[in-house]
């Protein structure tokens, strides 16, 4: 590892910040303030990191979130004590929930003013221990680079929240590198599983007349794996939300997402199928496979295992796993569940042409998805929101090779603007898409400056329709009257413009390719506001 010591007179501050570039962890979200000055002017003098500073600290957390959930790779959020911290707490529960790693790096006030009574004093290591894998403060400056290289290395091979407390004090305290006790960080984990684990399963699809591949996000990292396997052994695909896009939607044994808004013949395939081969998925409410179906399940999390009754459980990496698996599965034909998904799928796709009706005002959500579809790049990043948007997307958008993240199981709201962030630091080139409800965005559209600032150029869809459309359709399924959910919007496209980026209003079907071709053209952030209809599926005039 390089030296982490700069300049004769470094601090704690100089030496964790450098400690952390030397690990990899170069790019830091958060806002400033009086309890993290010295670390946030240790990030000034170091080249190799650079500070995104941010209008919310909720931002902060969840494109540190989103930045693994894209690149596997630790972002750090670097906070001041007190509110910068518990502003952070809905984008880390985002990490915590969806097991991504993601280190907190908080100031805290100087060790003697802690305690009751403190200006933004409160006892962080309470309450971020609900959260985190990892969690301390430090104390003394000797201990730092321990506690840090220890958090790091929760945060990765926990797949967690790792949290590091430092006083004001402590971080302006000197300290020499080289008389640091520290830790070693493993830059990732791979499980590889046992030959009789590899044997039970080969026995189990062998055995089986009507396997069912579903694939999650734990599998993204082995598509081909999962697609080899697939071939061999002539079983459809079905994904989660979250495993949505492991293979183009036009790949011959894709059948779709399985659940709520998941195709009619994903549904029928898990229904009729005598073995579920659970790649990466966790069984989620949202996923829905029948509690009595029998099923293998392989995933590197061991606790995941055995949520849904298993005939086995495979504890390993997708990735090293079904390799093996593939290799030693017998390989058969089945042109008939081949010709009859293909079948299946061509109806899909006519429904969903059907439903993206391109005259109708407001604009149709399926019509959106359907030029989104035609014209996104093959190799876009996208982000999404949690709403109706992302139903749609679930449904109706059409993958080739674009990567997408979500807020998985925590599910909140604004996270489809911080993840377009994250995605454009991760890769500068790409076009990178985010995809929002005027709900979800008007939650952190304050960060749209932020785009700006850094250069981040992003092409953001907001679907318009002036009220929270998803809370709507669970008061309709519950029975009860619409109430709550009417939103007063501005005007995102004039908001966009008074940021420094580019406004683009849509109300008429026929004028959205051109907005998103002339969107996908622009340098700078751009906002597609989009007048969209709140109804799912409106009853038809007679």
């Amino acid at each position: 590892m390089k030296t982490t010591s700069k300049e004769p007179g470094t601090t704690v501050a100089d030496v964790l910040i450098a400690e952390l570039a030397a690990w990899g962890v170069n790019l830091f979200f958060g806002i400033p303030g009086a309890s993290s000055l010295p670390l946030v002017d240790a990030v000034r003098r170091n080249q190799d990191v650079r500070y995104i500073v941010v209008r919310h600290e909720q931002t902060a957390a969840m494109a540190a979130s989103a930045y693994n959930k894209f690149t596997g790779k630790v972002a750090a959020c670097l906070t001041i004590a007190g509110p910068g911290a518990t502003n952070l707490a809905t984008g880390l529960y985002d990490a915590k929930e969806d097991h991504a790693s993601v280190l907190s790096l908080n100031g805290q006030v100087k060790m003697q003013y802690s305690g009751p009574g403190g200006i933004q004093e409160i006892d962080q290591d309470a309450f971020f221990r609900p959260i985190t894998v990892f969690n301390s403060t430090v104390a003394d400056p000797m201990t730092a680079v321990k506690l840090l290289t220890r958090a790091l290395r929760y945060a990765i091979i926990a797949r967690g929240v790792a949290q590091l407390s430092v006083p004001n004090d402590i971080q302006a305290a000197p300290l020499k590198a080289a008389y640091c006790e520290r830790e070693t960080c493993l830059p990732s984990t791979c499980v590889a599983p046992t030959d009789e684990a590899v044997r039970a399963v080969v026995e189990a699809i062998d055995g089986a007349h009507r396997p069912v591949i579903v694939a999650g996000f734990g599998a993204l990292h082995a598509a081909g794996a999962v697609l080899d396997l697939a071939t061999k052994i002539q079983a459809p695909i079905v994904t989660t939300l979250r495993g949505k896009g492991i293979l183009p939607d036009d790949n011959e044994w894709v059948a779709g997402v399985h659940g709520e808004l998941g195709t009619p013949h994903a549904l029928m395939l898990v229904l009729k199928s005598d073995l579920v081969i659970a790649c990466g998925m966790s069984f989620s409410d949202h996923t829905g496979i029948p509690p009595g179906k029998r099923a293998v399940q392989i995933d590197i999390d061991p606790l995941q295992l055995g949520k849904h009754p298993l005939a086995v459980g495979v504890y390993g990496d997708c990735a090293l796993a079904l390799p093996r698996i593939a290799g030693q599965v017998r390989a058969r034909e089945d042109p008939d569940t081949r010709q009859w998904l293909a079948e299946k799928k061509r109806e899909w796709l006519d429904r969903l042409d059907q439903e993206a009706d391109p005259e109708a005002t407001p604009i149709r959500p399926p019509y959106v998805m359907k030029v989104l579809s035609d014209l996104l790049p093959e190799d876009a990043i996208i982000s999404i929101d949690v709403g109706d948007n992302q139903w749609w997307f679930g449904r109706n958008f059409r993958m080739k090779r674009q990567r997408f993240a979500m807020s998985g199981y925590l599910g909140t709201m604004g996270f489809g603007l911080p993840g377009a962030i994250a995605a454009k630091l991760a890769y500068p080139d790409a076009t990178v898409v985010c995809i929002v409800g005027d709900g979800g965005f008007s939650m952190v559209m304050g960060d749209l400056v932020t785009t700006i600032k850094y250069d981040l150029p992003i092409v953001v869809v907001v679907l318009s329709n002036r009220e929270l459309a998803m809370i709507r359709e669970e008061q309709r399924e519950e029975h009860y009257p619409p109430f709550g959910i009417d939103l007063t919007n501005p005007d995102f496209a004039a908001y966009a413009e008074a940021c420094g980026g580019a406004g683009i209003r849509v109300t008429r079907p026929q004028d959205l390719p051109g907005a998103v071709r002339e969107a996908l053209k622009m340098n700078t952030s751009v906002v597609i506001d989009v007048e969209t209809d709140p109804e799912r599926f409106p009853q038809k005039k007679k």
